[in-house]
């Protein structure tokens, strides 16, 4: 028998666990691509709350509802695509109490926002995976593994040197940095109450739901709270329109993708490169400078993605494995 003919013989390591290592690598691979495009997304959100020429509680409700009927596009067609094999369990218990901390998540953002400097409010608010390892930690049982802990520390380190120029002239942003921290613990548990969701039904349908929820919440909050409910020209409603289209039915919708594709824990590690492009979209928009300490930063955040990036068969949020059969978006 020849060298050739023995090289391809089966190998003794290609064990059923290797092959399905190696056919799960173009998924993760496509889980990190969505989630850095979720991220990004998500970025320009800041700046457009700033813009936007209704209050907070208003913009907040507008992102959600301009969305919903693009996101109810999307889930038709993704069911109707997957046929019988769709997950179609509506408002399950994990989708319903993710729209409720999504309503609170936009709360507290959007107040932040206009108390405090972008970055700043970005740094805290992307805080979440510090709650995400915390909380899966005490209340669920999750394990993370030591290149996720890693890799956390440099993304924290990373998103203080974003903000500590801004903390270092401006104590003042102090009421609107503490809002920012409630932000990240809401969107924390918006990251496990989607990863939870994901089990139940497909991406599009969870999204759309929780955003049905969370509209509801907001509006009672815009109706009760806000003086004025209605953008004043286009040009209002051009920023709520790109601020749902973009931020929101973009970045939350891949998002729930991302979450049904890889762990929650480094999921919203990935968040953090919002603290990043956010700070980006703030210095060419609004003005606001990015120093040297900033530029490494976010060099510190990349390197602790990369530290904690999925090296096989990830498990899933909920720590089963990840299913080698596709899903569903």
């Amino acid at each position: 028998m020849s060298n050739s003919e023995v090289s391809a013989l089966p190998s003794p390591a290609a064990t059923p666990a290797a092959v399905r290592a190696l056919a799960l690598r173009p998924r993760l691979a496509f889980g990190m691509v969505v989630l850095m495009a979720a991220a990004l997304a998500m970025s320009i959100s800041p700046s457009l709350v700033r813009l936007a020429d209704v209050g907070s509680f208003a913009s907040a409700f507008w992102r959600v509802a301009l969305a919903l009927p693009l996101l109810w596009a999307w889930m038709r067609h993704d069911e109707a695509k997957a046929g019988a094999a769709a997950r179609r369990v509506s408002f399950a218990r994990p989708t319903v109490l993710a729209g409720l901390v999504f309503a609170g998540d936009l709360m507290f953002w959007h107040m932040s926002v206009m108390r405090t400097t972008v970055a700043n409010a970005t740094f805290f608010a992307t805080c979440a995976p510090i709650w995400v390892v915390l909380f899966g930690w005490l209340l669920l049982g999750h394990r993370v593994g030591r290149p996720v802990l890693v890799g956390l520390g440099f993304c924290v380190a990373g998103g203080a040197a974003l903000v500590a120029q801004s903390f270092a002239f401006d104590p003042a942003h102090a009421p609107g940095d503490g809002l920012a921290i409630v932000t990240g613990v809401f969107f924390g548990l918006y990251f496990l109450a989607v990863a939870a969701a994901r089990d139940h039904a497909g991406a599009a349908r969870v999204t759309f739901e929780l955003s049905l929820v969370a509209s509801g919440v907001l509006l009672v909050l815009a109706l009760a709270l806000e003086p004025q409910l209605i953008p004043r020209g286009p040009a209002g409603w051009g920023v709520l329109l790109t601020l749902a289209v973009v931020s929101h039915a973009g970045g939350q919708g891949l998002l729930s993708v991302a979450l049904g594709l890889l762990p929650a824990s480094f999921s919203s590690l990935v968040i953090f490169l919002e603290a990043v492009a956010a700070a980006g979209v703030a210095w060419a928009v609004l003005g606001e400078a990015v120093s040297p300490v900033q530029a490494l930063g976010g060099l510190a955040i990349l390197a602790g993605i990369w530290i904690a990036r999925p090296r096989s068969a990830a498990p899933s949020p909920a720590g089963a494995p990840v299913p080698a059969a596709p899903l569903t978006s």
